[in-house]
């Protein structure tokens, strides 16, 4: 066990209470590292800080939006690749491809497809709809953010669900087709009930995956959290107090309060999905 002991320790333990000292401390980096212990000064300042409660609105609005939608899309595209249609090895590879490419250059890609002049608003103009700035529009500029990730992490999950799919016995719908069930009460009374565990995990996973989006709202807003805050999320926010502000402390404070709220939603989602209970 001395090995795992000592990694963990090393590379878990250790940082979690230097933050935790970081946490109580003013740092004064310039010309120096200097601590000055300041109590709980930082967490005031977090709770009276407009732009924290910003933050975790922006964040909890993709969380709340992200998590559905990619857990709903990559069932539904797990089942449909399962189902024995034509060609299923190549739909899984040109799904998956998403995934496998950098969120820097996927990012990117979208920016250059959100333009004002870009891809998704020449489409708009020619079906009828209206067009946006996406970019730059507080309104709309994190529900691009989510429509990209959306589009880019189900693949990952659809995957785990594939895997899981392949363990379910063949028996459970050979016995419901017996008794006269269609493909739906299949999928609602065998399929989901089954999956239970898995959703459970592929919930938890994207929770903490998005309440820690940082790399496209950075690159979106050029590290600002712009237009007008739109796009300011946590981490975002952890990053500017550190390497714009230099306020090591107060951005300790602020990720001990993230890592609070995710133990908690995770905590609250494991009560609800019943944990590894099918």
């Amino acid at each position: 066990m001395a090995p795992t002991i000592l990694v963990l320790g090393t590379f878990v333990v250790l940082p979690i209470l230097y933050a935790v000292f970081l946490s109580l401390q003013k740092v004064q980096l310039l010309g120096g590292i200097e601590y000055e212990f300041v109590g709980f000064r930082n967490f005031r300042q977090l709770v009276e800080d407009e732009r924290v409660w910003i933050a975790l609105k922006n964040t909890a609005e993709y969380v709340a939006i992200v998590v559905p939608s990619q857990t709903i899309l990559a069932l539904f595209l797990a089942v449909t690749l399962n189902s024995g249609i034509r060609g299923k090895s190549w739909w899984r590879v040109l799904f998956f491809l998403p995934t496998v490419t950098s969120s820097a250059v996927l990012t990117l890609i979208f920016m250059w497809i959100y333009n004002t002049n870009g891809l998704l608003n020449d489409f708009l103009s020619v079906i009828g709809f209206p067009t946006y700035n996406w970019l730059g529009d507080p309104a709309v500029a994190l529900k691009a953010i989510m429509i990209m990730n959306i589009w880019s992490t189900a693949p990952f999950f659809m995957v785990i669900y594939l895997a899981a799919l392949q363990d379910i016995p063949k028996y459970l719908y050979e016995a419901a087709e017996l008794d006269g069930a269609n493909p739906w009460h299949k999928l609602i009374y065998i399929t989901i009930p089954m999956l239970k565990p898995v959703t459970f995990f592929v919930v938890a996973i994207g929770i903490i995956g998005t309440f820690q989006l940082f790399d496209q709202s950075y690159i979106f807003s050029q590290g600002t959290g712009g237009p007008n805050n739109a796009t300011l999320t946590v981490v975002l926010l952890i990053y500017q107090a550190v390497f714009r502000n230099l306020q090591m402390g107060y951005a300790a404070a602020i990720a001990f309060l993230l890592a609070a709220v995710i133990i908690t939603i995770t905590l609250i989602q494991r009560r609800l999905f019943g944990g590894e209970k099918s």
